[in-house]
C-alpha cells in the first residue's frame, strides 16, 4: 500500500487554505514566509517530485506546466507546507511536542502493517515513492503534531445524555428501528397464462421449489426454489400487501406487478417490527456526536487561525493560493 503517497498526505492535510498578503519580503529561494519562517523552493520541489512519482507508478501523465490540474497540484504542495509551518508555531504556543521516540513507534507501526515487518519491503517503497526515511519521519512527526493539535482543541468537547437521547428520539424511526419481516417464497412468470398453469399444478400438488427452479424469471431467489425474507414496504405495492395478508403457508393467486405475475407462499408467520433500545446503541450515538463535536470544534480552530495569519503569510511570485470564491447579491436599480 502506498502509504507514504503525497497526495495522500495533502488530502489529509489540507484543512484549510492560508491567507496571503504581509508585509516581508520573500527571499528568492523561497516560496513563502510564513511568520518570518521561510518555506524553501528545495521543499516545494520535493513535494513536487514525489508527485510525480506517484503519477509514474501508477501509469499516469504528469500535468503539464500551466495546466489547470498542474496550477491545482501546485496550489495543494505549496497550502501543505504553508500549514504544517503553521501547526508547528501552534504547537509550541499550545506547548505540544512530539519525541523521537514517539515519531521512531510510530515508523515501526507502519512497517508493521504495511510491510509486514519487511525491511527491504519497506526500502523499495520509499524507493518507488522517491522518499528518504528523513521525509518520512518528518511527516510522521507533523502527522502526530496534527493529532496532538486535535486532541488538545477538541479536549473539552463533551455530550450530554440529553443531546444522547434527542437523537435518538429523532432516528429512532428510520435509524434504531426494524420494520416487520417475513419469510416467503414465490414463482415469477412474464404471462397471466403461465401463472395460471402454475397455480393449478401447485393446487394439484406439485412441488413450489421444483417449479421456482424450473420456471421463476426472478434469478435473484431462482436457485433456492424463490425463498426471500423481505421487510414491510421493500418490495412493490402489490406483492408487499399479498406477502403480509396471506396466512402462514397460504399459497396466492397470481399477483400482478410490473414485472409480471407472481405466485406468492407464506412460509412463516409475519415477524413483528423492532425498535433497537436507546440502552443498546447509546454508546453509539455518543461516540457519534462527539465525533461530530470535535469536528465542529476544529474546523472553528481553523478558520480562528486563518485569521490570525491573515497579514503574517507572504509568497513569492506565481505561488499565492487563488482568491477564495465570494457569493455576491444583485441589486436592480430604477434609474429616474
Amino acid at each position: 500500500m502506498k502509504i507514504f503517497r503525497l497526495l495522500v498526505l495533502l488530502a489529509a492535510l489540507s484543512l484549510a487554505a492560508a491567507g496571503c498578503g504581509g508585509d516581508e519580503e520573500v527571499p528568492a529561494d523561497a516560496v513563502a514566509v510564513v511568520d518570518g519562517e521561510e518555506i524553501s523552493r528545495a521543499e516545494y520541489d520535493k513535494l513536487l517530485t514525489q508527485a510525480r512519482k506517484g503519477y509514474e507508478n501508477r501509469k499516469q501523465e504528469f500535468p503539464a506546466a500551466g495546466s489547470q490540474e498542474f496550477q491545482t497540484l501546485k496550489n495543494q504542495a505549496v497550502q501543505f507546507l504553508v500549514q504544517r509551518v503553521q501547526f508547528a508555531q501552534q504547537a509550541e504556543e499550545l506547548d505540544i511536542g512530539v519525541t523521537e521516540k514517539q515519531v521512531d513507534e510510530r515508523l515501526k507501526q507502519i512497517q508493521k502493517q504495511y510491510f509486514g515487518g519487511d525491511q527491504k519491503k519497506y526500502e523499495k517503497q520509499l524507493a518507488d515513492q522517491g522518499l528518504t526515511e528523513a521525509q518520512v519521519k518528518r511527516d510522521l512527526r507533523n502527522q502526530i503534531v496534527s493529532e496532538k493539535i486535535f486532541a488538545k482543541v477538541t479536549s473539552e468537547v463533551k455530550v450530554t445524555d440529553a443531546e444522547i437521547e434527542k437523537h435518538y428520539e429523532e432516528k429512532k424511526a428510520t435509524q434504531y428501528s426494524q420494520p416487520e419481516s417475513r419469510d416467503v417464497r414465490h414463482i415469477l412468470v412474464k404471462t397471466k397464462a403461465k401463472a395460471d398453469d402454475i397455480a393449478a399444478q401447485l393446487e394439484a400438488g406439485a412441488d413450489f421449489a421444483a417449479l421456482a427452479k424450473k420456471f421463476s424469471e426472478d434469478t435473484g431467489s431462482k436457485a433456492t426454489g424463490g425463498k426471500l425474507t423481505i421487510t414491510k414496504g421493500q418490495t412493490v405495492p402489490a406483492f408487499d400487501k399479498k406477502a403480509f395478508s396471506l396466512k402462514k403457508n397460504e399459497i396466492s393467486e397470481p399477483v400482478k406487478t410490473q414485472f409480471g405475475y407472481h405466485i406468492i407462499q407464506a412460509l412463516g408467520d409475519v415477524k413483528p417490527a423492532k425498535v433497537t433500545p436507546l440502552k443498546d446503541v447509546q454508546d453509539a450515538i455518543k461516540q457519534e456526536l462527539q465525533q461530530t463535536k470535535k469536528n465542529e470544534a476544529m474546523t472553528e480552530w481553523i478558520e480562528e487561525l486563518k485569521e490570525e495569519y491573515d497579514d503574517k503569510i507572504s509568497y513569492a511570485v506565481g505561488f499565492n493560493p487563488p482568491p477564495e470564491p465570494t457569493t455576491t447579491g444583485a441589486t436592480t436599480t430604477t434609474e429616474e
